[in-house]
């Protein structure tokens, strides 16, 4: 996935298991996460983040997706746990983190294995991407911030 591709129809099923798709959010601005696992302490600033600016967020806009590999059943009890306000799509096949290059090979602790790449992507109200965060760019702790400071510019 590049800046100007389109996000697929259907981007996956959520913590409840529905289904979400991009005409879901037409005439809306989407921010779409890849994080690599629910509960962990980056993964966990990173959702934090987004939830404590969430209403800024809505505000310019935009509604915001998360995306991994986890289960529903381990969405469900990361959202209870952080009272996260948007929805996490279980992509345990890794379809959509393929589709928007967000899977792949990283080295963890000295070794090289395949994950998933945290990155974000905003996409505007015709699904398209317009700017892309990578996993080096990402602050986890103040991603929001990030986010918005982008938005404004």
């Amino acid at each position: 996935m590049k800046i100007g591709d389109k996000l697929p129809e259907v981007l996956g099923t959520d913590e409840n298991g529905k289904e979400i798709t991009l005409s879901q959010f037409k005439g809306k601005k989407i921010i779409v996460y890849a994080y690599p696992k629910d509960n962990t302490s980056g993964c966990t600033a990173e959702a934090c983040s987004l939830k404590e600016r969430y209403a800024d967020l809505q505000e310019a806009g935009y509604a915001v997706i998360g995306v991994s590999k986890d289960s529903a059943a381990s969405h469900q009890k990361f959202i209870e746990k952080h009272e996260l306000p948007f929805p996490l799509i279980a992509d345990t096949d890794k379809s959509l983190l393929q589709a928007l290059g967000a899977w792949g090979e990283k080295t963890m602790y000295g070794k090289k294995v395949e994950g998933t790449l945290r990155t974000t992507y905003l996409v505007n109200e015709d699904g398209i991407v317009e700017k892309i965060f990578t996993p080096k760019e990402i602050k986890t702790k103040i991603h929001a911030e990030q986010i918005l400071d982008y938005i404004k510019k």
